[in-house]
C-alpha cells in the first residue's frame, strides 16, 4: 500500500520558501516509495510566506507598493486582497523584516515599522475593512510606533516634536495624540497573526529575547527594554489599554503591543489561522505520516510556531509527525513531547552554514528519505 504523506512545512529562512521545502520533502519520500501520495501544504505562522499561504489557499490579488524599509530606505512590498475585496493580508516582514537588512547594518535602536503602517494605509485606501497582519520576522524593536505614525498618530516628546524612528527614541516619548489616526482607521477590524506569546518587557520581552538577533548589544537590549517599558506606560495612560503584560505584546519587537493598544487588535496564533484556512484537521485522517519543519527548532518553537501547530493537530488526529530542522537549539526536545513527534536535523554531518543553506533542498530531500524509510520499516514489521 502506497504511503500517504502530508508535507506542511514553514520556510527555511534565507534558503528555501515553504513551497520549495514541501517539494523537497515529496522528492525524498518518493525515493523510498515511488507511488507515494503527497499533499503539499506550504505554511506560514505570521512571518515570511503568510501572504503567499493565504493566496494559495483562498485566491485573491497581490498588491505591490513602494514603502519605507526598516532603515528608512524604500523597498517594494506586496500584500494580498482576498476575493471578498474587503479583507487584506499583510506580512510585516515584507516592509519591516530582518531579511531586508544586511547583517552588518542591523540597528534595532532606529529600525522602524513605518513601512508596515504604509501597507495598512494602502489596504484601507483600497476599501479593506478587515486586515490580517502577520508579524513574524521583524527587524524592529519600536513597539509599532512607526506603524502608528504612518497612520496618523502623533508620538511627541516634551517639546511637542514628533519622535524620530526606532525603539531607542521611545525613551523620550511624552504623549500620544490619535485624532488623525482614529479618523483613518475608523471601521477597520485588525487581527494579528503572531508566532510568539512573549510580553513586551522583562527577561522574556521583545528586547531581551529577540533584540540580539536584530543586532542589539547587551547595552542596547537594556536601553530598549527601558524604552519599551516607558512606552507601555504611555500607551496605558493615553490610549487606556494596558497591554505590556499581555501574551504576544513582545512579538515583532513590540508590534504586538502597539497593535493591541492602537487598534484593540486580537492576537491569534498565525499557524492556527492558516491551518483552519486550509482545512488541515480535515485532511489528517487521510495521511499515514506528516512532515513539517523550519530553519531552526528550539524552545521558541513550542510557543506558537508552525511546526508546533502542525504537530499538535497531528497528535489530536493520532498521526505521527517528523519535524525537519535546519538547526536545533536548546529546548527543541519540548516539541517531541507533542504526540508522536520526532525532530530530525537535515544535516548529516558537520558542514559550514553557507554550504547547508546552499544545498538545503538536497538536505531536506535526503532527511525526508531517511525518515520515510524508517517509518515504512516499522510499518512493515507490524
Amino acid at each position: 500500500m502506497s504511503l500517504k504523506v502530508i508535507a506542511a512545512p514553514n520556510s527555511f529562512k534565507g534558503s528555501l520558501n515553504a513551497t520549495s521545502v514541501a517539494e523537497a520533502i515529496a522528492e525524498g519520500v518518493r525515493r523510498v516509495d515511488p507511488e507515494a501520495e503527497c499533499r503539499l501544504i506550504p505554511l506560514a505562522d505570521g512571518g515570511d510566506g503568510t501572504v503567499r499561504a493565504f493566496l494559495a489557499a483562498m485566491g485573491g490579488t497581490a498588491v505591490a507598493r513602494r514603502v519605507t524599509g526598516p532603515l528608512g530606505e524604500p523597498v517594494e512590498a506586496a500584500f494580498a486582497i482576498l476575493p471578498d475585496g474587503k479583507t487584506a493580508v499583510i506580512e510585516m516582514a515584507a516592509a519591516s523584516g530582518l531579511v531586508l537588512v544586511p547583517t552588518d547594518r542591523r540597528d534595532p535602536m532606529r529600525a522602524t515599522t513605518y513601512g508596515t503602517g504604509q501597507l495598512v494605509r494602502a489596504a484601507i485606501d483600497l476599501g479593506c475593512r478587515k486586515i490580517i497582519v502577520g508579524i513574524g520576522g521583524s527587524a524592529t524593536v519600536d513597539g509599532g510606533a512607526g506603524l502608528a505614525q504612518a497612520l496618523g498618530a502623533r508620538l511627541l516628546d516634551r517639546t511637542g516634536r514628533e519622535l524620530p524612528s526606532g525603539g531607542g527614541a521611545l525613551a523620550g516619548l511624552d504623549r500620544i495624540e490619535t485624532g488623525e489616526f482614529d479618523r483613518v482607521v475608523a471601521g477597520v477590524e485588525l487581527t494579528v497573526a503572531s508566532d510568539v506569546d512573549n510580553p513586551l518587557c522583562g527577561p522574556n520581552g521583545a528586547a531581551a529575547v529577540f533584540g540580539p538577533q536584530k543586532g542589539a548589544t547587551l547595552e542596547m537590549v537594556a536601553a530598549l527594554d527601558r524604552a519599551l517599558a516607558h512606552y507601555g506606560r504611555i500607551l496605558a495612560r493615553d490610549l487606556r489599554r494596558d497591554v505590556a503584560g499581555r501574551p504576544g505584546a513582545g512579538a515583532a519587537g513590540g508590534l504586538g503591543a502597539g497593535l493591541m493598544a492602537f487598534f484593540g487588535a486580537r492576537l491569534t496564533p498565525g499557524i492556527d489561522l492558516i491551518l483552519d484556512l486550509v482545512g488541515f484537521g480535515e485532511q489528517l485522517p487521510w495521511a499515514d505520516l506528516v512532515f513539517t519543519g523550519e530553519g531552526r527548532v528550539d524552545g521558541q518553537t513550542v510557543r506558537g510556531k508552525g511546526p508546533y501547530g502542525v504537530a499538535r493537530a497531528a497528535a489530536e488526529a493520532g498521526r505521527p509527525t517528523v519535524v525537519l530542522a535546519g538547526s536545533i537549539g536548546p529546548g527543541a526536545g519540548e516539541l517531541e513531547k507533542v504526540g508522536r513527534t520526532v525532530v530530525l536535523p537535515i544535516v548529516d554531518g558537520p558542514m559550514p552554514l553557507e554550504v547547508a543553506m546552499e544545498d538545503a533542498a538536497g538536505l531536506v530531500a535526503a532527511a525526508s528519505e531517511r525518515a520515510a524509510r524508517v517509518f515504512l520499516m516499522g510499518r512493515d514489521a507490524r
